[in-house]
């Protein structure tokens, strides 16, 4: 159907837009003490290097320790009462250990990593929290009762009742899940379904909450409570999702436990065991936070972050954003990609594909001309389809006079002394019909296209074929993603089976999954899952959100994406290029390679610094010389990463 330009009355309330400012950052306590650490380091930094009388370093240091270090102590110590044993408060200890030997500007420095970790996951945490509650505004706060008499009265949506009938006027949002009872009108749903074209809504048909009514007026009875409605359920999949997902750590985070365990037992064992053999407190304590110096993880942990923060910053050089360092590593673990079709494969604007005259009185180009002329004055997507589609073939459009629209129908219009409809194959072609125009619909559609009739003095003469505009990089990305992963990609999509399958056989998808609503796209990346497939969802969409949330890694369009699924995906591709994907999947795994010969280097050091410690007698200096040295190094050989060179060979090997 193509639908009228008839102005809505009233504007449609827009979907609040979460965006992080300054307010909304430092709102969080996590982040304002580690702005504090931070800030309070560099004034240490700054009094140390300018040659400050000593007391005011150290008082800037030990402000700085205060500021970064209680909550992760405090963290520490109720996890000690648990009987585990945190890093944190290792860190916090083996930080205080430095400053007791005098090296307190390395302790301050772990104090500020630490604090500004532990901000940035607060505050991830609080912009999922936020996005979610933006997803409910989508659904409007009031809604127009009609009463017993026929009247009309505004009430709280969230009081509705089932059985209330509703009045939606043209460009409102539905305010409930709900049974079409009369009018007609053309809904745009894709925040629910993910279609790219608004849908046809009559007697009988089901709507949507936060859904945006076009230019009819529907009367709706309230089939569910606003709690259980579609748009309510997507925000609940997304919060669990976010939930029971698991906490997926960096490799060292995953021994960091034991790590921690065995350097607390063997640091109290080199103080107490000279202690016992006769040796003073000092040189037992001197030993003993040496060991814990050399023995400390500093250069392991470099030995990780320095090259997946180098790969992160030379992926987003090229467009595409990812969240953190664990998604970096976890994105040379996928074995399987996901892709939604509208606005991920496709740009989610339609074009017109084919052209089918059914008389010989019009050509194909006269007809396009006749179809654009009634469509002029319409603002419905399918119509700018149209007339912009004459124009690039140069079928003018004529002028119309008496243009007129039929909401949920289509339009029509006088075009040089004719009258010319341009609409919906059930409003312009009798029931039952067996005329060429009903068959060649009828093949339209099962290809997947949506079909548009054009009349004339209310006889068929062709059938116009509009369908969603490919990315022209699609068909490229996923023959990409076949080869780095090695699998398949599967499609999970929404829109009907006959577009999905046509689209997948432009792009070369062979398993297709169809008409799927939010919480079916989230059962079909867990069937995956359940194969043993580590699996990344790529989508747009609101509707994308849950399956995003719930895969091993999602993957947002930041062009065209919604601000949930930019905050449920990992990932986010800025310039919506899909090539870049399978890019920085190799990316990753060349970082990976790069960290398993950084731990090489850094275990090498800190097996000789401890063994020198432990069998013989190592100076302080020469400890912290080595201890720093090996960090240095395995943070250089990380940030080589850097490079352009490195994206490009990654490139290159998909």
């Amino acid at each position: 159907m193509v639908a009228p330009a008839a102005a809505p009355t009233r504007p449609a309330p827009a979907p609040r837009r979460i965006r992080p400012g300054r307010a909304s950052l430092f709102r969080l306590t996590e982040m304002r003490w580690a702005a504090a650490a931070l800030g309070l380091f560099l004034l240490g930094a700054t009094a140390q290097v300018t040659g400050a009388p000593a007391w005011l370093s150290w008082t800037a240091y030990l402000a700085c320790y205060a500021a970064g270090g209680w909550s992760p102590a405090l963290a520490g110590l109720r996890a000690l009462r648990e009987r585990t044993l945190d890093v944190d408060l290792l860190m916090v200890v083996a930080a205080a250990g430095a400053a007791a030997i005098g090296q307190i500007t390395d302790g301050a420095l772990l104090i500020v990593i630490f604090a500004t970790s532990g901000a940035l996951e607060a505050l991830a945490t609080a912009r999922t929290e936020d996005s979610v509650r933006g997803l409910l505004d989508l659904a409007p706060d009031t809604a127009t009762r009609v009463t017993a008499d026929g009247g009309e009265r505004t009430v709280r949506a969230a009081d509705l009742a089932v059985g209330d009938v509703l009045l939606v006027r043209p460009g409102e949002r539905i305010p409930a899940d709900a049974t079409v009872i009369g009018g007609g009108s053309e809904v745009d749903q894709a925040t629910v379904t993910g279609e790219p074209l608004p849908v046809d809504k009559t007697t009988g048909d089901e709507v949507f909450a936060g859904t945006l009514n076009g230019t009819g007026a529907l009367r709706i009875r309230v089939d569910r409570h606003a709690a259980e409605s579609v748009v309510a359920r997507i925000a609940a999949l997304v919060e669990e999702a976010g939930r029971t997902k698991a906490r997926t750590a960096l490799f060292i985070e995953k021994i960091e436990q034991r790590y921690s365990l065995g350097m607390v037992a063997v640091t109290v064992a080199v103080f107490v065991i000279p202690l016992l053999a006769g040796d003073s407190v000092d040189r037992a304590l001197l030993r003993a936070m040496t060991f814990m110096i050399v023995a400390s993880p500093c250069a392991v942990v470099l030995a990780t972050m320095p090259p997946l923060l180098a790969a992160i910053a030379n992926a987003g050089r090229h467009g595409v954003l990812a969240k953190s360092a664990v998604v970096m590593e976890r994105l040379g673990g996928i074995t399987r990609i996901a892709f939604d079709k509208t606005g991920t494969l496709t740009r989610g604007v339609p074009e017109l594909a084919e052209i089918h005259t059914l008389t010989e009185e019009f050509g194909e180009s006269e007809l396009l001309g006749l179809a654009a002329a009634a469509e002029h004055p319409s603002e419905h997507p399918l119509a700018a389809a149209i007339v912009r589609a004459a124009r690039d073939r140069g079928a003018i459009p004529l002028g119309a006079t008496e243009f007129t629209a039929h909401p949920g129908r289509g339009v029509s219009a006088r075009v040089r002394g004719r009258s010319i409809g341009v609409g919906a194959p059930a409003a312009l072609l009798p029931e039952q019909d067996a005329s060429p125009a009903a068959a060649t619909v009828e093949t339209m559609q099962a290809r997947g296209y949506t079909a548009v009739v054009v009349t004339c003095d209310d006889r068929p003469i062709g059938v116009l074929a509009l369908t969603d505009l490919l990315r022209p990089e699609a068909e490229a990305a996923v023959s990409a993603v076949r080869r780095v992963t090695g699998a398949a990609p599967v499609l999970l999509t929404g829109d009907n089976r006959p577009a999905a399958d046509r689209l997948a056989a432009r792009v070369g998808i062979t398993e297709v999954h169809a008409g799927l609503l939010p919480a079916e796209k989230v059962d079909a990346v867990r069937r995956l899952q359940a194969t043993g497939a580590r699996v990344a969802v790529v989508g747009d969409g609101i509707n994308d959100a849950p399956a995003l949330a719930t895969a091993d890694l999602g993957i947002a369009m930041g062009g065209a994406g919604s601000d949930l699924a930019l905050r449920a995906a990992d990932v986010v591709v800025v310039r919506d290029d899909l090539t870049t994907i399978a890019t920085v999947v190799a990316l990753s795994r060349r970082a990976g390679r790069v960290i398993v010969a950084n731990l090489a280097i850094a275990a090498g050091f800190i097996t000789v610094l401890v063994a020198w410690d432990l069998l013989g007698t190592l100076p302080l200096p020469l400890g912290v010389a080595g201890h720093e040295g090996s960090t240095v190094l395995v943070g250089l050989n990380g940030l080589r990463l850097l490079r352009a060179a490195a994206w490009r060979r990654a490139a290159a090997t998909v």
